[in-house]
C-alpha cells in the first residue's frame, strides 16, 4: 500500500465516508504529478465531505458529460487528491492505483491533483495554490519526481484541462520541486 504524503493535512477517504471501489483497479508508481480542474464553479459553502461524496458517486455511475457525451461508470474518484476553493486537500482514489480520464490518455504513474474550480473563468484561490504547493513537494519529494515530470491535463490530452488560470502555476510548482524558487507566502 502506498502511503499518504506527510506533512500536510489531508482528509482520509474513511474520515469522508468513501466506499469500496466498484471495479478492479491497476496497481502503479507515481513517477509523475498531473493538474486537474473540476471545470465546475468553486463553491465555499459546500463541505470538502459532501464534494467528494458526490464526486465519488458520479464517478462510479454511467453518467453524462457536458456536451452530452457519456461516461461508463469508473472504478473510484479518478483523482489521487482533491484541493477545494478553501484549500482543503481531500484523498480521492488510493494513490496506489491508476487514476481515470475522460480523455483519452493513459494515467499509469500519474499522481493526479483537482483543484476545484472552472480555472478557464475563475482565479485559483491563495488558499488553493498554497495547498498545491505543499502536497506538490510532499508528492514530488516521496516519490523522486523532478520538475520537469509535472503536467496539466492538457499537455497529456485534447482539453483545456486544467484552466488557463491554474495551468500558469505549472511553471512555478517545477521550479519549486527542483529547488530553484521557494513557496509563496
Amino acid at each position: 500500500m502506498v502511503s499518504l504524503p506527510k506533512g500536510i493535512p489531508i482528509l482520509k477517504r474513511a474520515e469522508w465516508g468513501a466506499v469500496a471501489s466498484v471495479l478492479p483497479m491497476k496497481t502503479h508508481v507515481p513517477q509523475k504529478i498531473t493538474i486537474h480542474h473540476t471545470a465546475t464553479k468553486q463553491n465555499p459553502e459546500r463541505s470538502l465531505k459532501a464534494k467528494l461524496q458526490t464526486l465519488q458517486k458520479f464517478s462510479m455511475e454511467r453518467s453524462p458529460l457536458s456536451g452530452g457525451r457519456i461516461k461508463e461508470p469508473w472504478a473510484d474518484i479518478p483523482y489521487h487528491f482533491y484541493i477545494d476553493v478553501n484549500g482543503n486537500v481531500g484523498e480521492g482514489r488510493p494513490l496506489q492505483y491508476v487514476g481515470d480520464s475522460n480523455t483519452s490518455y493513459d494515467p499509469t504513474g500519474h499522481a493526479l491533483i483537482v483543484l476545484e474550480g472552472n480555472f478557464e473563468n475563475e482565479k485559483v484561490s491563495p488558499e488553493q495554490r498554497q495547498s498545491l504547493e505543499k502536497l506538490t513537494l510532499a508528492i514530488a519529494k516521496r516519490w523522486k519526481i523532478s520538475g520537469t515530470q509535472i503536467w496539466g491535463h492538457k499537455d497529456n490530452a485534447s482539453t483545456a484541462c486544467p484552466g488557463e488560470d491554474l495551468y500558469l502555476l505549472l511553471p512555478h510548482l517545477r521550479d519549486l520541486v527542483d529547488g530553484k524558487t521557494s513557496q509563496r507566502k
